[in-house]
């Protein structure tokens, strides 16, 4: 089979299902995760994988729940291999840099290991700055024989990249700006996070482009003491947001951060925009400069569905 000729498509990977379908291939896809959920269409295909934690524990419990996966060498996910086999796919898209965000890698070959017929061909993304959704975009259209296409799709992408620069990039004051990827403990986001924040005019506290998010203290946000402080836990809805939000308002510390007196607290869909490096990455841009810089982008069109001030 060549590899652009791939017509039955099983996406394990939300970002990758939002790009097969922005590169107009949503027809090809045959199964995908229990996290697959955009566009709409592809919310009746077969769902080959589950998680084994329950998704309704505070993070707190999640957190415990994942570590201790982790420490017996168990994944967080469960693979359906019979009905991955009965969709007999020739093209399985999945990640290899987080263990609880997708199947893992060595699950997935596990069950690749014994599969009747032609194993098909599998593709394992691995971003960590905006410069990989255009090649994740570009190398899934050339898998599918349509190189033009991802072309086409990127370069509206970059243009609205382009028009929110040109009213940042000359900034001299940028406000300090923390973003939260998880909140029981504190996690400050990294890998294409914090480029999403300068490029959106601000000045990331915590992370570093392109490197794993990290643990963090409340010593350490209230050393800090950022300007603006964004709640984008892994995973979570606005409203799954706002419930984590009204947890951890009981620190002790949180009076006293700058963000809370000054009423810059602010709460995003991380699950479908932040945290997952598909096309919509550019409406977290947005996002993310209608927070940090709303004098720039008084209009706010993506408040309400992407973020919203903390209440």
């Amino acid at each position: 089979m060549s590899i652009t000729t791939a017509r039955r498509i099983v996406s394990l990977l939300p970002a990758a299902t939002e790009m097969v379908a922005t590169l107009g291939a949503a027809d090809r896809l045959v199964g995908r995760s229990h996290v697959c959920d955009h566009p709409w269409e592809v919310r009746p295909l077969p769902v080959v994988t589950r998680s084994r934690i329950p998704e309704e524990l505070p993070s707190a419990e999640i957190s415990a729940a994942v570590s201790r996966a982790a420490a017996e060498r168990e994944s967080v996910f469960e693979l359906d291999v019979e009905r991955l086999r009965a969709l007999n796919p020739d093209l399985i898209l999945t990640q290899d840099q987080c263990s609880v965000c997708a199947v893992t890698p060595a699950d997935l070959d596990d069950a690749l290991r014994d599969w009747p017929g032609t194993t098909p061909e599998v593709v394992r993304l691995h971003p960590t700055r905006l410069v990989h959704l255009w090649q994740d975009l570009q190398l899934l259209a050339e898998r599918l024989g349509l190189p033009d296409g991802g072309r086409a799709c990127i370069a509206p992408l970059k243009a609205r990249v382009v028009a929110v620069l040109e009213k940042t990039a000359m900034l001299q004051r940028r406000p300090s700006v923390a973003c939260l990827e998880w909140l029981d403990p504190l996690m400050g986001a990294g890998n294409w996070i914090p480029e999403l924040i300068q490029l959106a005019g601000g000045h990331p506290v915590f992370g570093e482009p392109g490197k794993h998010s990290a643990w963090l203290t409340w010593e350490n946000l209230a050393l800090q003491d950022p300007a603006v402080l964004v709640l984008t836990p892994c995973g979570f809805d606005l409203e799954r947001t706002r419930k984590e939000a009204a947890r951890i308002q009981s620190h002790e510390l949180w009076p006293h951060l700058r963000a809370v007196k000054t009423g810059r607290v602010y709460l995003a869909d991380a699950s479908a925009y932040f945290n997952r490096p598909g096309p919509r990455l550019v409406e977290s841009l947005e996002a993310f400069a209608e927070m940090i810089q709303p004098e720039l982008f008084p209009a706010a069109r993506h408040r309400g569905e992407v973020w919203e001030s903390l209440r």
